[in-house]
């Protein structure tokens, strides 16, 4: 047993110290990143804000939304051959991904997808612990039989494993283990490592072996994304963020709540419709359930099941969120996402807004 004294931060732990610009207005900042990956030798460009591969988020419909700003897509392992086939049409091969997990199943699957639709570009390799040397061993597999494709590969949370998994054949490392708002794994194994310092360290190791990594989880509003970027993060993934919208296909939920006001003429109580969506953490219960039938005898649940607002179309998120980055670029002078990490200094808060407004 060992214990690392330095201090590891989240994003609640910092804010973005302003500074003298010479943008006088947001439309200014360019949020378009182009990158060439190490591996694929492939070049991409877009706006780097990904929806994860989650029940609820990394749909079809979510992803052909998101391509309209240039955003990507993760989408969920559990798509068949013939449902993304019959997209194939629609979707923009550059601003989406498709997801596979680490058994021979899994391998057989993606196979087929690849073969019936040879114009798919990103293969996103998710588990949950990317540092099981089989995982190592897969994403080898991958890369050995998809020398052209762009591989995603994760999650991890340190340097080591980011380098390791480059090395693989990995072009974009994810990184994040616990942060996400429907994930219980720091409770429920003790594991995890704090967003902030994770991205900052893996930036800096799979930058110095020129490839790139996603900051996946944590985020809860547009300035935890832009601190992922003032971090060192090249692409940021987002799962509640973006649930609880139509492009999601969960079912609505209406429920009606007592406004505390009556009818002045009949004083019967007044009722307030409210729509909520299921969400749900992939390592969750009834994403089990779901998708594998049980929860297997020799496992726990590591995710929650909630109910969130019905937010409608994503369309008004995504305006949300950029605007948001774009009003942080102006703040420390950055004329381009690029240069937000180069602008950016994080200075150590208590405290990051009043919101004695926002208890309940």
């Amino acid at each position: 047993m060992r214990i690392e004294f330095d201090e590891k931060l989240d994003f609640q732990d910092v804010l973005i110290r302003p500074k003298r610009s010479t943008l006088s207005s947001r439309k200014e900042v360019q949020l378009e990143r182009t990158y060439t990956f190490k591996h694929a030798s492939k070049t991409w460009t877009g706006v780097p804000i990904m929806a994860a591969n989650m029940d609820g988020v990394g749909t079809l419909e979510m992803a052909l939304s998101l391509q309209e700003k240039q955003l990507f897509t993760c989408l969920v392992k559990s798509y068949s051959e013939r449902e993304i086939a019959s997209s194939m049409d629609k979707l923009d091969p550059n601003l989406f991904a498709v997801s596979t997990g680490t058994s021979e199943h899994d391998f057989k699957n993606l196979t087929s997808i690849l073969n019936q639709n040879p114009s798919i570009t990103f293969i996103c390799i998710d588990v949950a612990n990317g540092y099981s040397e089989a995982f190592g061993e897969y994403v080898s597999k991958v890369r050995a039989h998809y020398p052209n494709h762009v591989i995603i590969a994760g999650n991890v949370v340190t340097a080591d494993m980011t380098q390791e998994l480059i090395l693989r054949g990995a072009d974009i490392v994810k990184v994040g283990i616990g942060p996400g708002s429907v994930c219980t794994t720091r409770i429920q194994t003790g594991v995890g490592y704090p967003q902030l310092s994770a991205i900052i360290e893996c930036a800096d190791a799979a930058h110095g072996l020129g490839a790139h990594i996603i900051s996946d989880g944590g985020c809860t509003c547009p300035g935890d994304v832009a601190k992922a970027f003032g971090a060192g993060a090249d692409f940021v993934m987002l799962g509640g963020m973006f649930a609880g919208h139509i492009q999601g296909g969960g079912k609505i939920i209406s429920e009606f709540h007592d406004t505390l006001q009556k009818d002045m003429r009949t004083f019967e109580p007044i009722y307030k419709e409210i729509k909520f969506v299921q969400f749900y953490g992939m390592s969750s219960s009834t994403a089990m359930l779901k998708h594998k039938g049980e929860v297997a005898d020799y496992r726990s649940s590591e995710g929650r099941t909630v109910k969130i607002p019905f937010k409608g179309h994503v369309e008004d998120t995504i305006k949300d969120i950029l605007g948001g980055i774009r009003s942080t670029c102006t703040y420390v002078g950055a004329k381009t996402l690029k240069d937000l990490s180069k602008c950016t200094t994080f200075v150590r808060v208590h405290r990051q807004y009043n919101d004695i407004y926002t208890r309940h």
